[in-house]
């Protein structure tokens, strides 16, 4: 929802698009920085617990996001929703995997998860253009009385689970990593407002490197460390943390582009520009139900090439976006191909992620995805951002030469978004490769 207002947010308050990342960065910040941090307090302190008091911080800050009368406030209550989800998205996901044995059960109750999700997505984007329409605020303030339902339903129908036992609370760790992560993730947010080769992100960096390097001295010492490193040894885990990087920095950095470039340059109304992007919610919904049938069949890899493929294909046929662009020509069958792409690759990349993990580190192992995910949302965006700063600016009116200067400054964006979801692929498909000759020279 927050996608389609943000040029009407930005008119209102005056922000420029450097600014205006904030309101999506300040949730990634909360978000990207403790997704580790919440997916292993699911595992120490209960599952059930962490998302249901999670879920009413995210519900608190959705009520004071919409009634912020400043940008400040909004991204600040932007930042605590980002945190509040960093604990809320980990617990519910580990709940859904340690509930359902691995293999064709859980892969389709998480291709359920990733239906809901995909229904939310769509929902958004009609509610949000409808609540824009209105007033930005709605969209903020649309969310709590549905985030008051899920917390009552999580009352009553979340099962109480086991606490992990005697493994201790690791604070020291804790502190480093979320320290650690918050300052890297802000440093790569504030960096085009800063300049990449400045002295503020340069420190940033080195900083953040030197916390995080510290937490993993730690963690290799302590007897109950917060993440084990092994977990990184099972290969399905790090090649689905690696794709969800380049699927969501892909998408990430395409949203904010599109969303300024039709809106800001071309004249969109935001409920056109919601309606644009509303077969790739309704594709996904269509196709998700079915997508555990093809994990089944034709395992978890070969849906993510697949997934990263259509991604691709769709980034590039936005590469022919024109000044005067036809709905049913140049924007329907990329936005299909863009829906195809998330129905099938990111339920399985889910199910990749988790995917020979136990159970007591089942919510490290989502903690893990969804902090790939959101870090690379955050790089990407922040490339994004320095690559279109400074250039024109679009009012939906002149001439075409105008419009295609314009058009010109925001393609960058578009190029990065189709380069990662290239790199994805290669990532994707690599392993599998090597995997066959490895198979193939140790065999008798």
């Amino acid at each position: 929802m927050v996608g389609v207002a943000l040029p009407s947010i930005g008119k209102e308050l005056g922000l420029e698009p450097g600014a205006l990342q904030w309101i999506v960065s300040g949730y990634v910040l909360g978000y990207g920085s403790l997704l580790l941090l919440g997916g292993r307090m699911a595992d120490l302190l209960g599952r059930r617990t962490v998302l249901l008091v999670a879920l009413s911080v995210f519900t608190i800050a959705s009520l004071a996001g919409g009634l912020s009368a400043d940008a400040g406030l909004l991204i600040a209550s932007r930042f605590v929703k980002g945190v509040a989800a960093a604990f809320t998205a980990p617990a519910a996901f580990s709940l859904i995997t340690t509930n359902f044995e691995e293999g064709p059960e859980r892969n389709k109750a998480i291709s359920i998860f990733t239906t809901f999700a995909a229904s939310g997505f769509s929902l958004g984007l009609i509610m949000s253009g409808l609540m824009t329409s209105l007033s930005w605020r709605w969209t903020f303030l649309f969310s709590v009385p549905l985030a008051v339902l899920a917390l009552v339903l999580g009352f009553f129908f979340v099962p109480k689970d086991r606490r992990e036992r005697g493994a201790g609370h690791d604070i020291p760790g804790a502190v480093l990593l979320a320290a650690g992560m918050l300052l890297l993730v802000y440093t790569v947010v504030s960096a085009p407002g800063a300049g990449w080769g400045s002295l503020q992100t340069i420190l940033g960096f080195v900083v953040a490197a030197a916390l995080l390097a510290a937490f993993v001295v730690l963690e290799l010492r302590v007897r109950h460390p917060l993440i084990r490193f092994g977990i990184f040894r099972v290969a399905s885990v790090l090649r689905a943390n690696l794709t969800a990087i380049t699927l969501f920095g892909s998408y990430v950095s395409f949203q904010f582009v599109l969303t300024l470039y039709l809106q800001d340059v071309l004249g969109w109304s935001p409920l056109a520009m919601a309606l644009a992007l509303l077969p790739t919610g309704l594709v996904v919904v269509l196709s998700a139900p079915f997508t555990d049938r093809l994990i089944d069949r034709f395992g978890s890899t070969v849906l993510i090439v697949i997934g990263l493929g259509s991604l691709s294909a769709g980034y590039l046929l936005f590469l022919r976006l024109g000044t005067a662009p036809v709905y049913w020509s140049d924007v329907l069958p990329p936005v299909v191909l863009l829906g195809v792409g998330f129905g099938i690759g990111f339920p399985a990349i889910q199910v990749q992620a988790t995917t020979g993990v136990h159970d007591d580190e089942q919510g490290l192992a989502a903690g893990l995805v969804q902090t790939s995910s959101q870090v690379g949302g955050a790089l990407a965006l922040a490339v994004t951002t320095a690559l279109i700063a400074g250039g024109p600016a679009g009012s939906g009116a002149g001439g075409s030469a105008a419009l295609a200067e314009q058009l010109a400054h925001y393609r960058p964006g578009l190029y990065l978004s189709a380069g990662l979801a290239v790199a994805g692929l290669v990532i994707a498909a690599l392993p599998r490769r090597a995997r066959r000759r490895r198979a193939f020279v140790t065999e008798p």
